[in-house]
């Protein structure tokens, strides 16, 4: 047992702990995001979402060949198992979106033939049908609760296109879909953050991919994590207008509450990902006519950087823009699986090719060593 004289260092929430290695994704705590090497900034504008997806899984880009080969996979393996559909049905009708989702993936890993094989061929096989069929359990699983019939794939449009189709039930524009797959690049990987954390931790059980992703599913939810974007409109739309955003804001902050969509473990200098999605919402404002929402942010952010120094995180943003989008709030979370999917995957792929089991120590704090007293103080 620990004592004072030799207690060992500790780092609450892990801050700051390198728990692992990967070749994956770096966040550079200056502002920087990179997959596999790649500038996060220069995707957003130029990459698809499956192009990134394929370089997260299989290492490298793709070409126009295996480009077009991965898409037609990802497109051809949305649709559910019927068992899984109505096991949907079966849930309560309030039922939040992201425990539609949590419950099935965990119900799909049944139903995969390779689920016990964690080769690394079978592990990206299996991924390829994960970032299929999340989208779809999804968008499913959100009209099962609204009472209405899911609708059919749709082919011939991306994982983004397809999930805004069937989640809004109109085929999505050539800048919606554009948008939203900006939006599914600058979510789809972040190094080892909590679910993705969650997701390797549970592989490294040798636990299938499926497990692996349902862990990530359950922590993404949290509102300290993905979670915080569906807070963050819950915020907004209490504060309503920019110029009450200043005394809301001071007055949270003197209540000691937690204020949504600021501050990074890892960001020093701000995310990375804030001024494209900024940039987005912008945009999105003029389109829409609701040209309210970001001038909000912009003055949370002037306000929370004066008082607190703290920068905002892409929550902040990402929020008016899915309500601008058109979706529900309590989508936005369920959204960003939707894309962190591919991320979660490719960690698993990674940790279970050169798999140590994660099993950090803790710091015991409870009494010293004491006698057991027996059943009852007279021993009987």
């Amino acid at each position: 047992m620990a004592t004072k004289q030799n207690k060992p260092e500790y780092s609450p929430g892990l801050a700051g702990v390198i728990a692992g290695e990967t070749e994956i994704c770096w966040v550079d705590p200056d502002a920087g995001l990179a997959y596999r090497g790649y500038d996060i900034h220069e995707m957003a504008e130029k990459a698809s979402f499956e192009e990134v997806a394929y370089l997260l899984l299989k290492g490298d880009l793709p070409d126009v060949e295996q480009l077009a080969k991965f898409t037609e996979e990802i497109a051809s393996a949305r649709m559910l198992p019927k068992q899984v559909l109505d096991a949907l049905r079966l849930m309560p009708k309030d039922a939040h979106p992201m425990d539609m989702l949590r419950t099935g993936v965990s119900m799909l890993g049944a139903f995969d033939p390779e689920l016990n094989d964690h080769s690394h061929a079978a592990n990206v096989r299996k991924s390829i049908r994960l970032i299929a069929k999340v989208s779809t359990l999804i968008s499913d699983g959100y009209r099962i609760t609204r009472s209405e019939d899911p609708l059919p794939e749709r082919d011939d449009l991306t994982v983004a296109g397809n999930l805004f189709y069937k989640l809004r039930g109109e085929v999505p524009q050539d800048w919606q879909i554009r948008m939203m797959d900006t939006i599914f690049i600058l979510y789809a990987d972040h190094e080892f953050n909590a679910s993705t954390f969650a997701a390797r931790v549970t592989a490294s059980t040798l636990a299938d991919i499926y497990a692996a992703v349902t862990s990530a599913c359950a922590t993404l939810k949290g509102p300290l994590h993905g979670g915080a974007n569906e807070q963050s409109m819950r915020m907004l739309d209490e504060i309503k207008t920019a110029d009450r955003a200043d005394a809301w804001l001071k007055d949270r902050l003197a209540d000691k509450a937690k204020i949504m969509g600021f501050g990074h473990r890892v960001y020093k200098k701000g995310d990375s990902r804030v001024p494209i999605m900024r940039e987005i919402g912008r945009d999105l404002g003029k389109r829409t006519g609701k040209e309210n929402w970001i001038p909000i942010c912009e003055k949370l952010e002037q306000t929370m950087e004066r008082e607190k120094h703290l920068c905002a995180n892409v929550d902040l943003y990402a929020a008016p823009v899915f309500t601008m989008l058109g979706f529900d709030p309590a989508l936005n979370t369920p959204i960003f699986a939707a894309s962190r999917v591919a991320g979660w995957c490719a960690h698993v792929v990674e940790q279970q090719d050169n798999n140590r089991l994660i099993r950090p120590r803790s710091l015991y704090s409870g009494p010293a060593l004491r006698p057991y007293p027996g059943a009852s103080q007279d021993g009987a």
